[in-house]
């Protein structure tokens, strides 16, 4: 059985939503949003606040059944706070953990208060693998509460043998440190350092920090430069232009720079962003693509000419005349931190000889095993070093990773030929001097459930050290960049200096974990210069124009306070949008023309605006109001009068919205004479209503808007049938059906009209809509929708639904248009029907998840439920991707049965098979083993089998063939099979069994 080594997770990788609104509409703030990134400890000018510790003990919490949990409330910096969990997790598999403030509901209007903060889950059989994060927030009435939504899986936390849940009881900790917060939105990284940082898009500090070492690197930033792209690649698409794009924004401006167009031509969507990736592995994947991307071009080679040394690896025989050795290449080196003082004593570690005798004696072709010494030696060293120091490791004893917070030592100047060159093998070119001057230090800080990346970088290898810290970057003391990031223990001063007290320390969770050494000799040319030469020309004009588009939206932004909007709707946008973006309604607002207008010139100004723009002069403009009704639908509502026309647009704004939208919407009434040219609008009375119809053709199932009417109020619709005929195109004497489009959310509202009553007695006024057909025949009942309510109904309940491939789930299958009420049996039927499959039984939906974009975790059961629309709920928000798999078994059957994947382990071969077990939910596990017989090879056909429960590579369990399948946990635990070794069934009673791990010293290879 072997180990398999997780990733590093970022504090910020965990979306970090304000409790009270657990399912947000918009964007929420993450773990560190750029104030508090600010960093309060290396930034406070004044002495350090004290530290309050608040304990909550909760008792028999596996019993807990409310969604959120508080705990009594706790004083720190004289404020009140408690703390608030989601034991089942806030909508994901995690414990959510935040601290909120107690008494936010009775503070004065407009208060705030800055905390630095720690949240911990005790580990109570061994504290040091307590899980621990810190954060800092501005806290206000807006974000009373703030932490962690993904804080430690609820696998870990229930998991009895990991021991944050000893006898149902849960220690909880938190550490709050009230401070005076620095106003960071005043700080200005370029104006003081003549550097700009990064914008973190969520869980993204980590690559923030290797990136800005890289662009420190000016010769790989000239070579990135001189990569060959077009005035056509797109950055999103194109990871040379991206990186391109970002050194350029570094370097010439004036604030943060944004990565998403790296990161999405990295093949990340939205959902990556917020998910944690390795460093080092990030480091060498962008290596290795930019490499290629270099294949070919005048800078071919650059990535190994900066990164790139070599090492031998040998074996040397000590009896005989024998030796093997083998060259390898690296990019950077991984150094162990645990058991090493500095970085000297980890590459007096890397070249260790190993002894291989007795047991472990090396097999020599010709001579057979000998005592031999076997280790490393470098042959040459890259111009620019990369060190990787270890700090997390698998601790064996405690099954569990964690981070070496160890004092490791790093020098300013690092000397490899020291002691004559024993890092070097024979081989090595003794005239090149390997000595590096330290440039980068790249910092995690938290534990090894979570932390925050940032950098301390010299850009020209002087005294100055900056700390880039996603968004901002500071000047900082050497010893801030060094001493400081060594980690270890830190003493806390007495508090009662007279008395005999022992020193209290604590744990320095910031250390660094990478260090990029610049060999001395090769610091002119890799500190080289680079300017606008070096800068492809086309790159230089499309970036150019990004900055000039982004001002010139500053700018309109400063002054949007002079101008607002008026949307101008006619009755072209009606005929263009209804029946084909629109059904409901009249217009959309947002797909007619706009008119950015100065709020303070007069009403008439603007009328000459729109003369020029249509070419309808102003004496035959005639504008309407448009109006938001109790039905939520809108309509034109009245024209402007004349003493309205004679104000200026703010004071129409003012009296027509009352202050309450930005924009002004308006109908733009135009009559036409017979050659449609435009004439003066006819004179309304107040008996005068405006009407506007749609005509509904049933056999072509079109709806097209036909024109508008003035009506006389007491007049009756026969009265208008001839000219209803005209509009639609028909003889004169064509019997017509009108009905009354009213409303159509949250359900449709369509009413038939008396052609006895007046258009007043119908309660018709202003700005209705009239939708009209031919009367119904007797074949008209073949039409699918034969009336224009129907027709509405199946419009507004219209559903065009991706379907993706359960094991494809980014890529759309087939798109099938369907309706909201459309049952289980009809959906799985229309799925079924499409991929000629004769049994719809066989399909087994599930419902996409809308916050990470992936398919639910459980598939939708059987008639489960009612309507199409219910599968496309995520919470408050309505999805159109559903997912499909097709089984071999109809999906009623496969419920009644446990479906159990298990991983067989052969006896003889270095094989492992994976078996699909399905039987009855109360079989037992001997009816399980006895299945299995039937799929695998055994090593001799009296073989006997055994079920082991696997989790996180340790054997937590035999199952005893009569327990019932239905107990088997398999949703974290992995199930292995494997025969019972003969001598297990002859054990004697001072026999014991104990459980072993194959390790390699290469954790990569650790895997199941």
């Amino acid at each position: 059985m072997t180990l398999m080594t997780p990733p590093l997770i970022d504090q910020e990788d965990e979306e970090m939503f304000v409790p009270h609104s657990e399912f947000p509409q918009e964007p929420q703030p993450m773990e560190e949003s750029p104030a508090e990134a600010a960093s309060a400890g290396e930034n406070q000018q004044s002495e350090d606040p004290p530290l309050s510790k608040f304990t909550w003990t909760i008792e028999n919490f596996s019993m807990l059944n409310v969604k959120k949990h508080y705990s009594e409330f706790f004083f720190a910096g004289g404020f009140k706070w408690r703390i608030l969990i989601f034991p089942k997790g806030n909508n994901v598999d995690h414990l959510s953990m935040y601290l909120d403030v107690a008494d936010s509901a009775t503070l004065p209007y407009g208060w705030s208060r800055f905390a630095q903060f720690s949240l911990s889950v005790v580990n109570q059989l061994h504290p040091k693998c307590t899980c621990r994060k810190g954060t800092q927030h501005q806290f206000n009435s807006r974000e009373s509460d703030w932490g962690f939504t993904s804080f430690m899986p609820l696998s870990d936390l229930y998991d009895p043998n990991r021991g944050y849940l000893e006898n149902d009881r849960v220690i909880v900790e938190a550490e709050v440190a009230v401070r005076k917060a620095t106003d960071y939105w005043t700080y200005d990284s370029k104006k003081e350092t003549g550097f700009v940082g990064l914008k973190n898009q969520g869980a993204t500090c980590y690559m923030n920090s290797l990136l800005q070492t890289l662009y420190h690197i000016p010769y790989f930033r000239k070579a990135v430069y001189h990569m060959p792209t077009t005035e056509n690649d797109i950055p999103s698409g194109s990871i040379p232009l991206a990186l391109q794009s970002l050194f350029y924004k570094l370097q010439y401006s004036d604030s943060s720079v944004a990565t998403k167009e790296l990161t999405k031509s990295f093949g990340w969507d939205t959902y990556d962003s917020f998910m944690q990736h390795d460093v080092q592995e990030l480091n060498r994947v962008l290596s290795e693509k930019l490499e290629d991307k270099m294949k070919g071009t005048v800078v071919e080679g650059t990535i190994q000419q900066l990164f790139e040394g070599h090492h031998m690896n040998y074996i040397e025989c000590i009896n005989v005349e024998y030796k093997s050795r083998r060259k390898e290449s690296f990019y950077d080196l991984q150094l162990d931190v645990k058991g090493c003082r500095d970085v000297y004593a980890s590459f007096d570690k890397y070249v260790e000889v190993e002894r291989l005798e007795g047991d472990n004696k090396y097999h020599a072709e010709q001579y057979g095993l000998q005592d031999a010494k076997k280790g490393v030696l470098f042959i040459d060293f890259p111009p620019v070093l990369q060190l990787q120091l270890k700090r997390f490791e698998y601790d064996f004893m405690r099954d569990t990773m964690v981070k070496i917070n160890d004092r490791y030592e790093f020098p300013l100047q690092l000397n490899l030929d020291r002691d004559n060159g024993k890092y070097l093998s024979p081989d090595a070119d003794m005239s090149v001097r390997n000595l590096y001057t330290l440039h980068s230090v790249l910092v995690h800080s938290g534990g090894v459930h979570g932390g925050h990346y940032y950098a301390f970088i010299r850009p020209i290898l002087s005294d100055q050290w900056f700390k880039f810290d996603d968004e901002r970057v500071t000047k900082e003391e050497t010893k801030r960049a060094l001493e400081e990031q060594y980690g270890g223990e830190e003493e806390l001063p007495q508090t009662n200096p007279g008395f005999n007290n022992t020193p209290f320390k604590f744990t320095k969770y910031s250390n660094a974990y990478m260090l990029v050494y610049i060999r001395e000799s090769d610091k002119d040319k890799v500190i080289c210069s680079v300017n606008e030469k070096d800068i492809a020309e086309h790159l230089r004009i499309r970036l150019k124009k990004e900055q000039e588009e982004k001002e010139q939206k500053k700018k309109e932004k400063a002054e949007a306070h002079l101008y607002t909007v008026i949307k101008v709707a006619r009755e072209e946008d009606l005929a263009e949008q209804i029946g084909r973006d629109i059904y409901f309604d009249l217009v959309d607002h947002d797909k007619v023309h706009s008119f950015h207008i100065q709020k303070q010139i007069s009403f008439k100004s603007f009328k000459e605006e729109v003369a020029k723009e249509f070419g309808i002069p102003i004496q035959f403009q005639r504008f309407w109001l448009w109006a938001k009704r109790q039905n939520h639908t809108f309509r034109p509502h009245r024209p402007l009068s004349t003493p309205e026309e004679t104000q200026s647009v703010v004071q129409l704004q003012e009296v027509t919205n009352k202050g309450h939208n930005a924009e002004l919407r308006l109908f733009l009434e135009v009559e036409l004479e017979v050659r449609f040219r435009s004439c003066s609008p006819p004179d309304r009375t107040k008996e005068d209503m405006l009407l506007f119809f749609k005509f509904f053709d049933p056999v072509k199932e079109e709806l097209r808007y036909v024109g508008r009417l003035f009506v006389r109020a007491l007049g009756k619709p026969a009265e208008i049938l001839t000219k209803l005929n005209e509009m639609a195109g028909f003889s004169p004497n064509e019997d017509l059906e009108l009905y009354e489009e009213i409303k159509f959310e949250p359900t449709v509202m369509c009413e038939h009209i008396d052609m006895r009553l007046s258009f007043k007695s119908s309660q018709l006024e202003d700005g209705d809509i009239i939708c009209y057909q031919k009367c119904r025949r007797d074949n008209d009942n073949q039409c699918r929708y034969p009336d224009i309510p129907s027709f509405l109904e199946y419009v507004h309940n219209q559903q065009v639904v991706h379907f993706r491939s359960l094991e494809k789930p980014k890529e759309d299958d087939f798109l099938l248009e369907l309706s909201k009420l459309h049952t289980y049996d009809d959906v799985v039927e229309r799925v079924a029907h499409h991929l000629d499959l004769d049994d719809p039984t066989k399909i087994r939906l599930t419902s996409h998840n809308c916050y990470s974009q992936q398919p639910k975790l459980h598939s939708i059961k059987f008639r489960d439920v009612e309507h199409l629309s219910d599968m496309l709920v995520h919470y408050n928000q309505i999805s159109d991707v559903l997912y499909y798999e097709v089984l071999d078994i109809p999906l009623p059957e496969l419920q009644g049965l446990k479906t159990l994947k298990v991983a067989f382990h052969h006896a003889t071969k270095d094989e492992i098979a994976i078996h699909t077990v399905r039987l009855p939910k109360n079989s037992i596990v001997g009816d399980v083993i006895n299945d299995l017989k039937t799929k695998v090879e055994l090593s001799h056909p009296d073989a006997e089998l055994r079920l082991l429960e696997v989790f996180f590579h340790k054997i937590y369990k035999i199952f005893p063939p009569n327990e019932k399948i239905g107990n088997i946990k398999d949703h974290y635990w992995s199930i292995r099979a494997e025969e019972i070794p003969e001598e297990e069934k002859t054990l004697g009673p001072k026999d014991r069994l104990i459980h072993v791990y194959h390790f390699m010293k290469d954790q990569n290879q650790n895997q199941m």
